[in-house]
């Protein structure tokens, strides 16, 4: 098509009224080639190729055509990259703005005017086909590829395990009220629903032969325990009832077995990475959180570890507390294998090995799964040197083992305490210390009264009389007295004898 007027495309906002009529539109534009496609196979390869930004070959022809009659003129495109393409490919100006996109709506609403041999029930026929076509293409449809039916699967899976966990719990509590023992004697709740759905009434145990069900051990055992139950009797009417519900049991049970052999080829099948490196189940589990594969491949590594743990993160940012270190990822085989102070950095790297893996599941046309074991192998020797503390350094000369510093075992002997088993009261430090000056107080001054005493013993046996404690008054009279004495006599010089 050709522009006639360009002057009333500068009006960007009045154009779709110059389009209102078929004649209004050929005022506007003029048809200057038209070739028709052959079949919808070649629609379909024109329209991908408009689609994805591509040069298709007899539009390349055509534009060939034109460049050597009218080289001179600009082309409007509606895609920028495609008119990126034209000028590299062909040297021809593209032009694409918002006037354009506006003159390609109004082209359209008139196309049917504008093209003239074709009829209104043929176009709209191609336009179906073609638009069928396209769609399909855009999804890559494949019915190996539907990730729905996964979603459906695990979540089928989780419904049949609680349905089974109910069963089975009603039907041990039932029977139990005829044979209690029998539920101490089996564990395994299938083997215990088959044994009760072939034997029914205990009465019957000893005559009946389950060794295709139980090891010979446990069924002498439930022989023995058969005669001398304390079990109530019940009507043949309630064993038929039990029985019923065994055979829903077993029922689900194999069909579940199936289920999930199923969900293991598809999850091969459609994820084949993402299932080495965490397994089918939570692999599966990933998926339908998601709610698609591509949708869990635009997902970052830090939510994929994170994904389940919504409420826990949430909860943790909002008290602000420290943050979950996995969700559904936890349950992957790896993380279970490390201990608990390596979960969060082996969950770490799992998730990001993870991501990897679901964008070339999602993205990538090769269907192997050596990219998903080659990361496993890198996540695995990752866990078995956290595990073993072996992390290398590196050195001028090269890479050498950490050193480690030598075990020594520091055994604690504790040793009883007997001041426990005394009944005397505590007595505080401060209070000892006291005591104890007190003591030596009082010895103190009984060893002077004792030297004081054989002073007075020695003084009487030389014939000296003992000079008895003068008063104070006595002593004050006595200094007096030798002051007056010595104010009286004359002073002379002291001389020190030595």
């Amino acid at each position: 098509l050709q522009v006639l007027n360009e002057k009333k495309l500068q009006e960007v906002d009045s154009l779709w009224k110059e389009f209102e009529t078929p004649e209004r539109a050929n005022k506007i534009v003029k048809l200057k080639h038209f070739e028709k496609f052959q079949d919808t196979t070649e629609a379909l390869a024109a329209s991908t190729a408009l689609v994805e930004g591509k040069l298709s070959k007899n539009l390349k022809k055509i534009l060939k055509k034109i460049v050597a009659k009218d080289a001179h003129e600009q082309l409007a495109v509606a895609d920028a990259k495609l008119g990126g393409v034209i000028k590299e490919k062909l040297n021809l100006s593209c032009i694409h703005s918002p006037m354009v996109t506006e003159l390609m709506r109004g082209i359209r609403s008139q196309i049917e005017g504008l093209i003239t041999g074709l009829p209104s029930r043929e176009m709209a026929a191609m336009c179906l086909g073609l638009a069928h076509s396209l769609s399909r293409y855009k999804l890559k449809f494949s019915p190996d590829k539907v990730d729905t039916m996964i979603i459906q699967a695990i979540s089928l899976l989780d419904d049949l395990d609680k349905e089974l966990n109910n069963y089975i719990m009603r039907c041990r509590e039932w029977y139990g009220w005829h044979f209690p023992e029998l539920g101490k004697i089996i564990t395994d709740n299938l083997a215990y629903c088959k044994c009760v759905r072939k034997v029914g009434d205990r009465s019957n145990f000893a005559s009946s032969d389950v060794s295709d069900i139980l090891p010979e051990e446990i069924e002498e055992d439930v022989k023995a325990a058969a005669e001398i139950s304390m079990g109530t009797e019940v009507s043949e009417e309630d064993i038929n009832n039990i029985i019923h519900l065994c055979d829903q049991v077993i029922e689900i049970s194999e069909y579940r077995t199936q289920l999930y052999d199923y969900l293991k080829n598809r999850m091969m099948a459609i994820a084949p990475n993402l299932t080495v490196m965490v397994g089918e189940l939570v692999g599966a589990r990933l998926i339908a959180h998601a709610g698609s594969l591509l949708n869990l491949a635009k997902h970052p590594a830090s939510t994929v570890q994170l994904l389940g743990a919504e409420k826990a993160l949430f909860r943790a940012l909002k008290t602000k507390r420290d943050t979950p270190k996995f969700g559904l990822i936890y349950h992957a085989s790896l993380v279970g294998q490390s201990n608990a102070k390596n979960k969060g950095k082996i969950s770490r790297m799992l998730a990001a090995k993870t991501a990897l893996t679901i964008r070339y599941d999602a993205l990538g046309e090769n269907t192997s799964a050596e990219m998903g074991a080659e990361n496993r192998l890198k996540v695995e020797t990752r866990l078995r040197l956290l595990e073993e503390r072996g992390i290398r350094r590196i050195s001028g000369t090269g890479k050498a083992l950490a050193k480690t510093d030598k075990y020594q075992n520091k055994s604690e002997i504790k040793v009883f305490d007997p001041s426990g088993d005394s009944t005397l009261p505590v007595v505080s430090k401060k209070r000892k210390i006291q005591e104890l000056d007190e003591q030596d107080t009082e010895v103190a001054v009984k060893a002077k009264k004792f030297k004081a005493e054989m002073k007075e013993g020695t003084a009487l046996e030389d014939g000296e009389p003992v000079k008895k404690k003068k008063k104070k008054k006595d002593k004050e009279k006595q200094a007096e007295e030798e002051a007056v004495l010595s104010e009286e006599l004359p002073t002379s010089p002291i001389t020190e004898v030595r």
